[in-house]
Order: structure tokens, then sequence, then C-alpha cells
């Protein structure tokens, strides 16, 4: 079924969420991700599927935030905010193995998300971006700790820097943890989880021990809100948001350029 951009479909015993707007490169509206933390809720319980795969329609794993809908007031902001925390808090709260399948560029709070699931499994398109230091955003999703838990000393760069990551990098850092071939990525995430989740009981367990504690979650989240609060009250995000829709703008009324203009180049 179709509903708000997500795909879902059990593939045998493994829940396959899609994340499905490929002309906008999947990003992320509000009501879109409601429903992607409703759905990983209803599928971790563990009754129905022994494993989560999410993946990306397209040549995009997804764009993050859709900054068309970017809030107008603090209020905005902080239910907007709301919506990604939740996402970690329901991928966390499974008791199966939840594998991200990224199979293109996941930008911003898209590449967040990814970094509470169990595993991620790449394509060689597999790419991770996270600008919102150089747009006045903040990092949501726990990502302030989650990161670091990953990747270390490399979490600074990433996320100072705003580098784009390619898929060879982010499986050398630990971003990702296998590259596969396009054809196979959401086969071989199905795979990884089935034989992750041999007895439910006690795999169920086992993340419950692997996963952080949800208290260290929560105080990130906290720490991050307050971050937010204080962009917003500086003006740092407005100025963000208006100067990436200002280069947007400014790149799409430029001339194509021209054959000529492609060999001097």
């Amino acid at each position: 079924m179709t509903d708000n951009h997500l795909d879902v479909r059990v593939d045998e015993d493994i829940a396959v969420l899609t994340l499905n707007r490929p002309a906008k490169l999947n990003v992320l509206d509000r009501d879109t991700r409601v429903l992607l933390a409703q759905t990983i809720r209803r599928f971790g319980a563990g009754e129905c599927v022994r494993g989560i795969v999410l993946t990306g329609a397209g040549r995009a794993f997804s764009a993050g935030e859709d900054l068309r809908q970017a809030p107008a007031t603090y209020a905005e902001m902080q239910a907007a905010f709301a919506t990604f925390h939740d996402i970690t808090r329901a991928i966390l709260e499974t008791k199966v193995p939840v594998i991200a399948a990224v199979n293109g560029i996941a930008v911003g709070g898209a590449s967040e998300i990814t970094l509470c699931c169990d595993a991620r499994i790449g394509s060689p398109a597999a790419e991770y971006f996270q600008p919102e230091n150089h747009r006045g955003i903040i990092i949501s999703n726990a990502s302030s700790i989650l990161m670091r838990r990953l990747v270390r000393n490399h979490a600074m760069r990433i996320i100072l820097g705003s580098n784009r990551i390619s898929a060879d990098e982010a499986r050398r850092i630990g971003l990702l943890d296998e590259i596969v071939a396009p054809e196979l990525l959401v086969h071989r995430a199905s795979e990884v989880a089935r034989q992750w989740n041999s007895d439910r009981r006690i795999t169920a367990l086992h993340l419950g021990l692997l996963r952080p504690r949800p208290e260290d979650i929560e105080a990130a989240f906290a720490r991050e809100d307050e971050a937010a609060r204080l962009a917003w009250e500086s003006g740092a995000f407005s100025d963000g948001v208006a100067g990436f829709w200002a280069a947007k703008n400014a790149a799409s009324a430029a001339p194509a350029p021209t054959n000529r203009d492609r060999r001097q180049s």
C-alpha cells in the first residue's frame, strides 16, 4: 500500500518500508515523518515480522526535511523536531532488527535516521551529507551522540564541515557496514535481519542491551532542542533557510551551459 510517500510491503517475514517520492528525492514532509514512526512501531512489536528494512525509491535515500515546509514560528520548529526525534524513538523501541538500505544520497535528517538503525547497508551510490551547520539548522534524531558512537572523531568534520561522504569512505569509517550491488541491496538487508533474528525472544533482549540507553537518547534530544531554540532566536535558522532558497533559485535561473562553455571549462 502507499500512504503519504511511504510504501509498505511485507516480503515473507520482513517489512520493507520505502520512502517513495523520487521526483523530490524522497524529501520528508511532516505527515510522512509521522507515518514512518507509526509504521515502525506497528511492525516493530515483532508479532508478524522478523525485521524491518528502510530504503528509498529512485536515486536518493532521502533529501531530508522538506524545506518548502520550513517552520515559520518557533512552535512549528519545535513540532518539526519532535517528529524527527520520534522516528529515532520508534526504531530504538522495536523488538526486531531495523536495517537501513541506503540506495543513494541521505541528507540531513534522513541521514540521521539511519544512525539509530541496527545496521546500514549501502549501494555504491550511497552518500552521506549533513549540511545543517552551513544552513543554520541544528542536527536532530539524537545524532549528537549517535554519530559519535558510530564514527568517533570523524563526527566533527562530518557535521561542522558538511562534507559529502561517499559510500567507500562511509564503509571505511563505520557509517556503512557493507556495500552491495544495487539490485541486491534490499535482499541483503532483509537477509541480515533474518540472520540476526533467529530467536525473537533472545534477539529482542540483545537489541535492548546493545542499543543506546533511552535516557541517553532523551538527554541528547533535550540538548538538540535547546540548541535549536538558540539557533531560532539568533536568526541563524531563518537566515540559513533563506540562503538555501536564494542559492537554489539562482542556480535554477542560470542559463544552461553551451557546448562552447563546456569546452572552455
